[in-house]
């Protein structure tokens, strides 16, 4: 028994519970908080030595090479044909026949539709009855004239042989009034027969326009006409008809972004596709440029217009496009994948220090790769290489870019060097 107590006193001793020298007792929450932390800081070096030790960083790259490069600017828009004329109707009446329908070739002066001309005509009629009127009412005045003046004539003689003495002086006066009249009024029955013909002209006009002809050759995209509609002439008549002219020439008006407008010249070349065939490209051309500009949800595009041949007319109005317009083409050039310009090198944690416990629990921020001060000019980057494992960074000269591949100017860096572009975790 008394070896039994002397035991539970020195355990008691060296864990602080028993009674010490000075007669002062430690508490448990004391002991028990010491206990919890010396646990939490051996399970977190255990677990950092894990992390540092179960996973590392690789790095992918790809070779610089030498080829050509074609930069291009895409853009979308609509197939237009070269000339869209829309075919109306002048004259207000009923339509009695429509001779063409939806994609009916025409020429010009082919009859389109025909308006009931049954007024018309009788208009036309009645003014050429006003017309014969008025001529002969030209030689009916004539006629007079000839009367008035043989009359004066007879006067004169009389009076002549008379020794002026018959006949009067105011019967000639009324003689001589009488031809004036007379000629008076057959230049007024000349302008009515002026004015009978320009009524007459007015008529047979619109009894020409009754018929509704084709004023290009092309085709017939939109018939809207049919037999007994009545068609209102006014400021606005509504279209009948829309034509378009030899769709075998087309245009496509693309909306080209401002930020890639100064790129754009006549005479650049394009391809494009449409969703109605989807496995074929096909060629255009610039034609036009234009200034105008249109905001459209804040973004500011410029129309662009390209010519498209049609041989088969398999392209249509209204298909919407992708067009990809090449605007420069680079030979022989060193190209850098555009990946490694987008690539930036991860941040390491600095090597612990095993020295102290503080230096374990608080360690030092992270810091990256040592990265060169950055380049002045918009032209300018850097590319990284690896050296050794380690990160290179490598200043270069860029040019042109079709997003996937980057024009390199200058010597700063040669075909075939790795350069790197992105990272991969691994798993040890």
């Amino acid at each position: 028994m008394q070896a039994n107590s002397n035991e539970e006193s020195d355990v008691a001793k060296t864990l602080g519970t028993g009674e010490s020298s000075g007669n002062t007792k430690v508490p448990k929450r004391w002991l028990i908080a010491v206990i919890l932390v010396l646990a939490a800081v051996v399970m977190a070096l255990v677990f950092r030595k894990a992390s540092n030790s179960s996973s590392a960083v690789r790095y992918k790259t790809q070779e610089v090479q030498r080829g050509d490069l074609t930069v291009i600017v895409t853009a979308t828009g609509t197939l237009e044909p070269t000339n869209q004329v829309d075919v109306s109707s002048e004259l207000s009446g009923i339509i009695k026949t429509v001779e063409v329908d939806y994609n009916s070739k025409v020429k010009v002066g082919q009859t389109l539709a025909i308006l009931d001309t049954s007024k018309l005509e009788a208009q036309v009629t009645q003014y050429e009855a006003a017309l014969a009127s008025a001529k002969s009412k030209i030689l009916q005045t004539q006629a007079t004239v000839k009367e008035t003046r043989s009359k004066l004539a007879q006067l004169r003689r009389v009076k002549e042989l008379s020794g002026n003495k018959v006949p009067s002086q105011t019967e000639i006066d009324a003689a001589e009034a009488a031809l004036e009249r007379a000629l008076s009024d057959v230049d007024s029955a000349k302008a009515g027969v002026s004015q009978s013909q320009a009524t007459l002209d007015v008529y047979l006009t619109d009894l020409s326009k009754a018929v509704i002809r084709s004023p290009v050759n092309g085709i017939v995209l939109t018939c809207s006409a049919e037999p007994g509609q009545t068609v209102a002439a006014s400021l606005d008549p509504p279209v009948l008809f829309t034509m378009a002219e030899d769709l075998t020439k087309m245009e496509l008006i693309v909306d080209v972004d401002e930020a890639d407008v100064g790129n754009i010249q006549e005479g650049q070349t394009a391809t494009f596709t449409v969703a109605a065939y989807p496995n074929r490209t096909f060629e255009a051309r610039i034609i036009q440029a234009r200034y105008g500009a249109s905001t459209t949800s804040g973004v500011v595009t410029y129309e662009t217009v390209l010519k498209v041949d049609n041989p088969d007319l398999s392209l249509r109005p209204g298909m919407t496009a992708t067009a990809d317009i090449i605007v420069k083409k680079i030979e022989n050039a060193v190209l850098i994948p555009s990946a490694a310009f987008r690539f930036a090198p991860p941040t390491q944690e600095e090597e612990k220090s095993s020295t102290g416990l503080l230096d374990a629990l608080l360690p030092r921020p992270p810091s990256g790769a040592q990265q060169p001060a950055d380049i002045a000019g918009k032209k300018q980057q850097r590319v990284w290489t690896l050296q050794d494992g380690q990160l290179l960074a490598v200043p270069v000269t860029i040019g042109s870019t079709n997003g996937g591949m980057t024009e390199v100017l200058g010597s700063e860096i040669q075909p075939g060097t790795a350069v790197v572009v992105d990272t991969i975790s691994s798993v040890d």
